[in-house]
């Protein structure tokens, strides 16, 4: 009567799957989905049949699809709880096989190449395999094309960091002169104006948890923290930084409280790297930018795109302190950053013109 009815072949298809013909089953999902897609239970039911007939690669992979369009956490009935966490277990366990089984098979080739920088590589399977996500730059303000979305920048970039990296001492005896005085004119790092939507940061929101002291901020010398930190100061002065007007740079003492993490987010442009320097590591904490996390070394710096999705954890008893600022993304010829500088200045005109 109603041959075009996607739900008529979902009922056959449970006819069948009860009396135990399973091809047939799947048979009459497939005449669902082509009328129907996006059918979240379909696809669902696709994927549990396909595992009980001993196909779990197809099944992971409609399970994949049935995971992209689930319903909220808050919306899904009780009764898919299970079927949903199955089919999460299945996608990545097919993920972690498939990943083990392309770095078997390209072992033999990949070690002749030893000694080549393979980083890359290594991840692209992951990424193949579906055991890590892909990340891009999402700059929340101002997008430069086509630069590289590199999430750690190699040192051969940047040059100096071996002369910052010396100057760890001097730098943390400054700051432990400031913690020894309860972190004078540190302040939350997150305070959003009233009626700003908080997001992922709700938690940290004029929370003291994670606090900063600024050196520079938006382009502007703070004067008063500066003259509590002479040396950090003429540290900074002899670098490279980012120097846009009313932008960059910005240079601070970030503090985070013991077990605390800040959320993942992303930066405000990809043509600048945030340096991080740390200072004061009382016990484990882990930073990780896209699929890379590293653990912290007192004293050992890196440069990073902060547009791509980033994340820190204190895992410690104790507060920790990092030196963050910015410098110009190095992949920019003079001529951008000169252009770059003047678009800033004139889209800020732009803006306060009303």
């Amino acid at each position: 009567a109603n041959p075009s009815s996607p739900v008529l072949y979902k009922n056959m298809a449970l006819a069948h799957l009860a009396s135990g013909a399973l091809p047939e089953a799947i048979a009459a999902l497939n005449q669902s989905l082509a009328l129907e897609p996006y059918s979240f239970l379909a696809l669902l039911s696709k994927g549990s049949i396909l595992e009980q007939m001993n196909q779990v690669r197809s099944a992971a992979e409609v399970y994949k699809n049935a995971l992209k369009i689930a319903p909220p956490a808050a919306n899904t009935p009780p009764s898919l709880q299970a079927p949903l966490n199955r089919a999460r277990e299945v996608v990545d366990q097919q993920a972690r096989a498939m990943g083990e089984y392309l770095r078997e098979k390209l072992a033999g080739l990949q070690s002749s190449f030893s000694g080549e920088a393979l980083a890359r590589f290594n991840e692209s399977v992951d990424v193949l395999s579906g055991v890590r996500k892909i990340y891009n730059a999402e700059p929340i303000q101002y997008h430069y094309p086509r630069l590289q979305a590199i999430p750690y920048f190699d040192r051969s970039h940047i040059p100096w960091m071996t002369d910052l990296e010396a100057a760890t001492d001097t730098i943390r005896g400054e700051l432990t002169t400031l913690l020894n005085a309860g972190l004078p004119g540190f302040s939350p790092y997150v305070a959003y104006a009233p009626g700003t939507p908080e997001n992922q940061f709700a938690e940290l929101n004029h929370n003291s948890n994670w606090s900063s002291l600024w050196l520079w901020r938006d382009g502007q010398r703070q004067e008063e923290a500066m003259a509590q930190c002479p040396q950090t100061t003429a540290v900074l002065d002899a670098l490279p930084l980012a120097d846009q007007p009313g932008f960059a740079p910005t240079a601070l003492f970030s503090a985070l409280a013991p077990r605390t993490r800040i959320p993942a987010h992303t930066g405000s442009t990809n043509v600048r790297l945030l340096v991080h320097l740390p200072l004061v590591l009382p016990g484990p904490a882990r930073f990780r930018v896209g699929n890379e996390t590293r653990e912290w070394e007192l004293g050992e710096a890196w440069a990073f795109d902060d547009t791509i999705e980033h994340e820190a954890w204190n895992d410690a008893d104790e507060t920790r302190v990092i030196m963050i600022f910015d410098v110009w993304n190095p992949l920019l010829s003079e001529a951008e950053r000169e252009l770059i500088r003047q678009l800033l200045v004139t889209h800020r005109t732009w803006m306060e013109g009303g």
